[in-house]
């Protein structure tokens, strides 16, 4: 299966990918982004529900242990490749038609801003079929509406195997609502390495 996925990437290859998590996220994604090589030919965008009265420190975490260039998103900043934007406190991310990000003070979705169906909306909308969109763990229903916009774009749509996550309740939500590619975290790592080196 993984090597099918790969040989996907490669024939339908994205423009970006956008993650969305929550409770479990820390554990999720240090299995997916130390593995992706340092020129990752595509920008990494994510969502981590972080409280809005907390200063996130997730850029400074996973830093130590990636290639990839890790920044928090701020507003009008270009996407680059090979480099991962965590979205800000108490702001929505969004992905414009220009390859730049804007940030949003919009009422909350699913109780969380930033949300992550905001982002996935956001990237189906101005990337169409060239996105990757991943949901891992978490403990809402945020997500499983964008993820499902995404697929609907014709783009790539992998879920966190609920028996794999921390909690389990945003992967499942996906699933209810539509069919998603279901893999572990370090999957996705090796798969997006795979992707990452073999491209072409």
């Amino acid at each position: 299966m993984n090597e099918a996925l790969v040989d996907t990437l490669r024939l339908h290859p994205p423009s970006v990918i956008v993650i969305g998590a929550s409770a479990g996220a820390v554990d999720a994604l240090m299995q997916l982004l130390p593995p992706l090589p340092a020129d990752l030919p595509v920008p990494i965008v994510v969502v981590v529900h972080v409280p809005a009265d907390r200063r996130s420190a997730l850029p400074q975490l996973f830093a130590q242990t990636s290639a990839l260039t890790m920044c928090e998103a701020e507003d009008k900043m270009t996407l680059q490749p090979a480099t991962v934007y965590f979205a800000p406190p108490d702001y929505h991310l969004l992905i414009e038609h220009d390859g730049t990000l804007a940030l949003s003070v919009d009422e909350a979705v699913h109780y969380s801003r930033p949300s992550i169906d905001v982002l996935f909306e956001s990237a189906a909308e101005s990337r169409g079929d060239r996105v990757l969109g991943i949901l891992l763990s978490g403990a809402s229903r945020d997500g499983a509406l964008g993820l499902a916009s995404i697929r609907e774009a014709g783009g790539h749509t992998w879920v966190q195997s609920p028996d794999t996550a921390q909690v389990a309740v945003m992967p499942r939500a996906a699933l209810e609502l539509a069919p998603h590619v279901t893999l572990d975290p370090a999957s996705m790592g090796r798969i997006l390495a795979d992707w990452g080196t073999r491209r072409g």
